[in-house]
Formats: C-alpha cells, structure tokens, sequence
C-alpha cells in the first residue's frame, strides 16, 4: 500500500505536468492510514492511489493551446486543477452499490479491455516505454530525444536492458510465494541504480535517469545550442583577408581585414563590405588623375566622420574626400 501510493503521487507530482498547486506526500500518507484502519473495522475494502487510473483521470484534464495554423501542433498549458471530476468519482463508486442488478450485465472482457486501453493510453511518453520501443526501431526513424544526442545507442540499450530486468524481476517476486520479500527487493534497486555509475559517466545517467523531464531538457538543450551557434556565427572572423589600397607609383597597401560572414541579421553590419560601397573607398581606389574629389559635408551639425588627405613628394594636394559614417 505505501509503495503504491507513494509512487502513484511520485508520477502525478512530475515537473512536466505544471501543476500550481503543492503536493502533500506525508498528507496523502496519513490520510491513507486513518481511511484503512476505518474501512477495516466497517469490513469496506481498502482504498489506495491506482496508478493507472490516476495517470488517466490526470491525462484528461489536461489543457493544450487551440490550432490555428495548418499543420501547427497543439502546446501542453498544464493540468485543469480542481475537485468536482474526483468528487464524481468517487460518489459514483458509492452509488454502484445500488446499481449491481445493472452492472452485473456488463460483460467482463469489456471491463478488460477498458482497464488494458487505460494502461496502454498511459505509457505515452515514459522514457522506458520509448527506449524499449528503440530496439526494433532503425536509427534514421529514431525521433529526436535528448539521450539520443549524448548517449551512445548500445549504452542506451544496456541500460535498458537493466531496467527490464529488474521490472521482470519484481514481477516474478510479487507473483510468487516469495511475496514478503518484494519490500526488500525494491530496496535493493538503489544498490543496482549505485553499481551503473561503473558503467556510465555521469553525465550520461544525467541524460537517461534524471527527475527533469524529457521535454523541458530538450528545450534548454536546444537554446544553448541555438545561443553557441548565434556566438559562432558572430566571432567567426577571416584573419588572413588583406584589403589592398593603391598609392603613388602604382603601389599597394595591404591592410589586414577582418571580415564578417554573411550574416541574414539585418541588424548585423559587414563593415568591410559596407565600406567598399562608399564614394570614399572607391576614390581611393582610382588613380590620381582620375580621382573625383568629394566636396566636405555643409550640415553644420557634427558627426563622426573619416577625412583623407594624399599628398605628393612635392606635397602638393591632389585628393581631399570626406565622408560620414
């Protein structure tokens, strides 16, 4: 009974859900206790947190965003948090004593076939369900889940292997006579969960057993990606280019460069080739006989501005142009 209810309020409680308000483990717990002891004495059966039935009634309460655009996938917003669907519930349970002479028509392969949709329905999204589903799953239909990005596969299946065993394991002990022992069993799956830190790094149990869910880290993942890229792409300088200025006698300065990529930022600049544009550059760069000389800026308002003046041996002035930046 702890170990059902517990673990039902353990998955109910995810991160993932967004749920508002708090949780109350001890609360539930003692609850539980006090309802037990007076169902028992009434002779009722006993009351515990079904895991399958929860993870269900959660599941439909669920909120998502309305579609607008074609082919736009709904966003989860969180969980519809209130009492009247549980209040429900419960006084319909109450009422089906009343209701035997009907429900007794109900044929039970239909009630089967209720509960097993129920606990397929709920396995959507189960890190273990979707790493056992990878074994017969060829790596260009794998759907893209951040273990995936940092985790060798055949680590990814070792550990699921493990954990499959495990599950088989309690299984057999519950079914068994050795019931008593399925307490101590659990308990000894902390001692497994220790011995894989031989086998993996740290980082990649980060990835395949961590309580923050799946889709949260892959979002952060893909913002930091998204935010080195971004960095790259704008320190990704050429050092090596070298712009060349012609001088007098047909020689050439070199002037080293760093040129920007292409960038499809209309807020990033390319200094290098917005310069190249300008009158002043390309004065520069024809001969002095040619030369168009710019006349200076009449606005009396200052601005940064670059001047150029060339001069001769004789230090004569043939070109004066100015520009603003």
């Amino acid at each position: 009974i702890f170990m059902d209810q517990q673990i039902t309020a353990v998955i109910i409680n995810r991160k993932e859900h967004k749920l508002k308000k708090g949780c109350g483990y001890h609360l539930d717990l003692l609850v539980v206790s006090v309802m037990l002891g007076i169902c028992s004495i009434m002779g009722l059966p006993w009351f515990v947190a079904a895991t399958v039935l929860s993870i269900s009634h959660v599941n439909s309460l669920k909120v998502e965003s309305e579609c607008s655009a074609p082919g736009e996938q709904p966003k989860f917003l969180g969980i519809r948090e209130q009492r009247v669907t549980g209040l429900m519930i419960f006084l319909l349970m109450g009422m089906s004593v009343f209701m035997t002479s009907v429900l007794k028509f109900i044929p039970m392969p239909v009630l089967y076939g209720v509960f097993l949709y129920m606990g397929v329905s709920s396995l959507k999204g189960i890190q273990f369900f979707d790493r056992i589903k990878l074994f017969g799953m060829p790596a260009k239909h794998q759907p893209d889940l951040i273990y995936l990005r940092y985790v060798p596969l055949w680590k990814v299946h070792v550990f699921t292997i493990v954990q499959l065993t495990c599950l088989v394991l309690l299984w057999v002990i519950k079914a068994s006579s050795a019931a008593v022992v399925f307490p101590m069993m659990v308990l000894a799956l902390v001692f497994i969960r220790k011995l894989l830190d031989f086998g993996f790094t740290k980082r990649e149990l980060s990835y395949l057993d961590d309580l923050m869910p799946e889709s949260k880290k892959k979002n952060e993942d893909d913002k930091k990606k998204k935010e080195k890229e971004e960095a790259e792409r704008m320190l990704d300088v050429d050092e090596g280019e070298l712009m060349p200025l012609p001088i007098e006698a047909g020689n050439l300065l070199k002037i080293p460069v760093k040129a920007c990529k292409l960038s499809s930022d209309p807020s990033v600049v390319n200094i290098s080739d917005e310069m190249d544009k300008t009158a002043m550059w390309k004065s520069v760069a024809m001969s002095a006989d040619n030369a168009k000389v710019l006349k200076p800026s009449a606005s009396t308002e200052k601005m940064a501005c670059i001047k150029i003046n060339i001069e001769d041996d004789q230090e004569g002035k043939y070109l004066d142009a100015e520009t603003s930046l």
